[in-house]
């Protein structure tokens, strides 16, 4: 967006109410435009190709084409920013989800009291994510696993290198993704006590994302084997009622074996656990998970820079740490404790992000190792585990 240029908003709501609502929160801020009103999805896909707005707020519950099926149209076709505003935000996690996997940017919820139609309460959530959205550079949803791959084969990049006697070569693991594989991995794979130091420790990935993180975990977990000797901590931001929810998404999708994470339990390899909406995820001395309920930490809660440094006090040059797409700072102390501690730290690149925040701060402390693109993360996480753990070289029974 140009300085002092004002954000053209299309608002779609099947509820006249809803729209003369939003346009009067629109209209009274002197930062938005309102381009445009839509009565249903399939007049919000003719408005956004008419009138090309900055930003949509997009109802799901509409007649003749809903929010989900208007979402997938202009995302696939001429993308806009897209902020999802619904009660369904609130009631319907998969729903929202769903939407988020379709290609938009965030949701806010509508108020739960029909009385409190006048979204004063959520105005300045509305106005936030708006303004975040309308700086967002959208790319074509079906098409940006193909643009990550063609900027995967163009992009210089580093990565570690492997002890003589090792080699990669690429395998389709049916989630659309190129994820590589060893060659005769499940010799190394197969057996989880392989990657096991003479401590017991075993490697520790820790995931971190925020704004576009649902959509981006979507095509990165397929790559995770179901014998995949590590164990993977996820922290998505995300509201507590949501997490559950994405947690049977991801598992419905995945081979690795997915859970939201339970408090005190022991950490094992071949597992990920996301970290519910309304806690911190630490990890012990022991190797257990514990869930801290307490205050926002950097206005964050989850706070990823939590899990990271604890997995960093705990795992040390066995952990890796992964920061993707989303907006702010949270993960830049994580990632410079992970790195202090040994462990290898990779941020998403630029290109296949859907925002470069979280990750390009996490870049400016110097502290990561390595920046990819999306589908070259997991082939990267997969060398540096066989790196530091002297996994058995190629062709070794």
């Amino acid at each position: 967006m140009e300085a002092g240029k004002r954000i053209r908003v299309l608002v779609a709501d099947d509820s006249a109410f809803m729209r003369k609502v939003l346009v009067s929160i629109l209209s009274a801020d002197p930062q938005f435009e309102v381009a445009g009103e839509a009565r249903d999805g399939r007049d919000a896909v003719a408005q956004s190709e008419a009138l090309s707005p900055d930003v949509i707020t997009m109802d799901i519950n509409m007649p003749h084409m809903d929010g989900l099926q208007a979402t997938e149209v202009i995302m696939s076709t001429k993308p806009k920013p897209i902020v999802i505003v619904s009660s369904e935000s609130r009631d319907g996690a998969d729903i929202t989800l769903k939407a988020l996997e379709l290609g938009a940017i965030d949701f806010v919820a509508k108020p739960s009291s029909g009385v409190d139609l006048d979204m004063n309460t959520i105005r300045e959530e509305l106005v936030r994510k708006l303004r975040m959205a309308s700086k967002v550079r959208v790319v074509r949803t079906a098409s940006r696993s193909k643009l990550a791959q063609e900027i995967a084969t163009s992009a210089p990049r580093t990565e570690p290198a492997l002890p003589s006697g090792y080699a990669i070569n690429a395998a389709n693991n049916g989630s659309g993704i190129q994820a590589p594989a060893l060659r005769k991995i499940s010799s190394v794979f197969n057996d989880a006590t392989s990657l096991k130091r003479g401590d017991g420790k075993f490697p520790i990935v820790v995931i971190a994302a925020s704004t576009g993180g649902p959509a981006t975990l979507m095509k990165l977990i397929p790559s995770f084997p179901k014998e995949f000797p590590g164990a993977v901590l996820l922290v998505q931001h995300m509201p507590a009622s949501f997490t559950s929810q994405f947690a049977q998404q991801l598992a419905d999708i995945a081979a690795i074996k997915v859970k939201e994470a339970s408090p005190g339990e022991i950490i094992s390899p071949g597992n990920l656990y996301l970290c519910p909406g309304s806690s911190h995820m630490k990890v012990t001395a022991t190797g257990r998970l514990t869930l801290d309920e307490g205050a926002r930490i950097n206005g964050y809660r989850p706070c990823a820079d939590v899990t990271l440094t604890t997995a960093a006090e705990f795992i040390g040059s066995l952990g890796i740490g992964v920061i993707l797409t989303g907006m702010g700072n949270d993960g830049c102390q994580g990632a410079q404790a992970m790195k202090a501690a040994g462990a290898h730290v990779i941020a998403q690149d630029e290109a296949t992000s859907i925002i470069f925040g979280m990750n390009a701060e996490a870049i400016k402390t110097g502290a990561v190792d390595q920046i990819l693109p999306l589908d070259s993360i997991y082939q990267s996480i997969e060398k540096r585990m066989l790196y530091v753990c002297g996994a058995a070289r190629v062709g070794a029974s």
